[in-house]
């Protein structure tokens, strides 16, 4: 393991030792199983390859400064799992399960978990596809439940710093009363081409807004979206946001240090009237914006000075890290100590 440069690593695979499965067959969850394949061996006919039955879940696991791992909510992204389960006909992953299939793939790898100074994680991806032929638009009768591990470094490549973003009025994620609140690869693979081109303009991201109206703000990318006005941190409410546990423990955390927190709608034009907004999730944590170009109309809506994070979405990035690390004490049982 000395050839891997822990402080370098970008976030996307890296082959480790093993991955853990688990088979659903005659209307039950078999045994897990340890496998050292990184390839999957399925029908040709399967529902996944062509009516879309695969879902997934993104979650971190890190070396502390303790020495221990700990991992962060599982049984939420259990539960945000079964949600998509049960949004698109799948059977459920039961809690039990899906934590203790985590807890085994991150042991099996624990020479991949990067040390605590090097600012690297160890990435869990949970992913469930429906593996019965099928020809027809029905929900399969077999599935199959994988979860791999890789290390990774910041989504962004500064880490905790300003990234710009631009508005896309060509493109919607997700429908309002879509998929856009289930963890699908089809919301994913719905943005490739507005994200490909806000690269290409020099934008680290795609910014949407809602796809009936495009009045209201949506999501920044595959990341949800946060702003602080007056002490208030706000989060837009729609019905086509996956519903992110970044957040939600952000809003607890904001809760904590004495802001009020507001999820609703946000027109787009309110974004002249915030004093700091940064995206969320798993892989970006929280990612501070520093300003959002909107084409469209010409506007420029700045959220930095000099290009810094602002103070609160700071105190709340460090808070949330700490917490993560086992820095600080995990007053709302958050974190499990894999062991």
């Amino acid at each position: 393991m000395n050839e891997i440069d822990w402080s370098n690593i970008g976030f996307g695979y890296m082959k480790t030792d093993y991955n853990v499965r688990c088979y659903y067959r005659d209307g039950k969850w078999g045994e897990i199983e340890t496998c050292s394949d990184e390839h999957i061996n399925i029908h040709m006919a399967a529902t996944c390859l062509h009516y879309g039955q695969e879902a997934f879940e993104g979650q971190k696991a890190f070396r502390c400064p303790d020495g221990k791992i700990r991992a962060f909510r599982l049984e939420e992204n259990a539960a945000r799992l079964q949600s998509t389960c049960r949004g698109i006909m799948m059977p459920e992953v039961p809690t039990d399960l899906f934590v203790e299939m985590c807890h085994r793939v991150i042991l099996l790898n624990e020479r991949f978990v990067p040390p605590y100074e090097s600012g690297a994680a160890l990435y869990i991806r949970p992913l469930l596809i429906g593996t019965g032929a099928q020809v027809g638009v029905h929900p399969a009768e077999e599935y199959l439940f994988i979860i791999f591990v890789t290390p990774v470094g910041p989504y962004f490549k500064g880490g905790f710093a300003t990234t710009n973003y631009v508005i896309t009025r060509d493109y919607d994620r997700a429908a309002p009363l879509g998929t856009g609140t289930y963890k699908v690869g089809g919301n994913y693979a719905a943005s490739l081409r507005a994200n490909m081109e806000a690269h290409a303009k020099g934008y680290s991201c795609e910014f949407y807004l809602d796809s009936k109206e495009k009045k209201y703000i949506d999501e920044c990318g595959a990341a949800n979206f946060i702003a602080i006005k007056n002490g208030t941190y706000i989060t837009p409410k729609s019905t086509s946001i996956l519903p992110s546990i970044t957040n939600k423990s952000m809003q607890q955390l904001a809760l904590d240090l004495g802001l009020k927190v507001e999820c609703r709608p946000i027109p787009v034009e309110e974004l002249d009237t915030f004093e700091e907004a940064a995206a969320c999730g798993t892989a970006a944590v929280l990612s501070p914006i520093g300003y959002i170009d909107d084409p469209a109309v010409g506007k420029r809506y700045t959220f930095s000075k000099d290009g810094q994070p602002g103070p609160i979405c700071e105190q709340l990035y460090t808070k949330f890290r700490n917490i993560q690390y086992g820095i600080e004490p995990d007053v709302h049982g958050w974190v499990s100590v894999i062991e």
